[in-house]
């Protein structure tokens, strides 16, 4: 049932990002933005915004929950608290329409911001805690070619890459990388951040290929082990 959705021409997809300070909501038709919603505040304030956020972005489309043929949320790596209130909205909207849950990568959907760049490589990295990043690295047409990872900064981070060219560090956590890696090959975007505009395309992509996590077991993808290894000061 749920892969016949895949077939279907049109597809309203309300897309969920909160797995940073930045709570926001958007409906996309066919992967194009319709309606957004979103405010970036250091009060991580996802739960008391979410759900007027998505009731306001249902409501300038002139839409409602029951139009809807799929939920997208953005399934980490970041915020534990942040996470878990999108993902628990996603699935809690999902359960009671009947309709596909679909998750996209954070650290992708940031990455989709910088589409055009002219680096060679393009490296999302969220700040976690300490020196400490979440990061992706995907060549420049945004195929991954090293997996998510946490990781301590230092000036070697990210050396290899930029040997074959120039590399493009964007998001919060590319500010702790500024400050130590020093070559002319490394270009820094901090003003980055995840918001639910890029997770438009990405998620109608799922939608097509009837790529649906289950609405039961489904857990956002918060790389805890780094994190209790971090309290020890254990490297990866």
């Amino acid at each position: 049932m749920l892969i016949g959705l895949s077939l279907l021409a049109m597809a309203l997809i309300l897309n969920l990002e909160t797995a940073t300070t930045n709570c926001s909501v958007s409906l996309a038709k066919d992967g194009d933005i319709i309606a957004i919603k979103e405010h970036d505040t250091p009060n991580y304030s996802h739960s008391e915004q979410l759900h007027v956020f998505i009731q306001e972005v249902l409501k300038s489309a002139s839409l409602t929950m029951t139009q809807l043929d799929a939920v997208a949320v953005s399934m980490g790596p970041g915020s534990y608290t942040g996470l878990r209130i999108g993902v628990s909205a996603a699935k809690g909207l999902c359960f009671a329409l009947g309709i596909p849950l679909i998750s996209v990568p954070t650290l992708i959907s940031m990455a989709e911001q910088v589409r055009n760049s002219e680096a060679d490589y393009i490296i999302p990295v969220l700040d976690a805690r300490r020196m400490e990043v979440y990061s992706v690295v995907l060549d420049n047409s945004l195929s991954e070619i090293r997996e998510t990872r946490a990781e301590i900064i230092g000036k070697d981070s990210f050396q290899k890459y930029r040997a074959n060219g120039k590399v493009l560090l964007v998001g919060s956590g590319a500010e702790k990388c500024k400050n130590l890696i020093e070559n002319q090959q490394f270009l820094f975007n901090t003003g980055i951040i995840p918001s639910a505009r890029e997770m438009g395309r990405l998620s109608f992509e799922k939608y097509k290929a009837g790529d649906f996590e289950d609405v039961a077991y489904f857990e956002p993808y918060y790389l805890k082990d780094f994190m209790l290894q971090g309290k020890n000061n254990t490297n990866t």
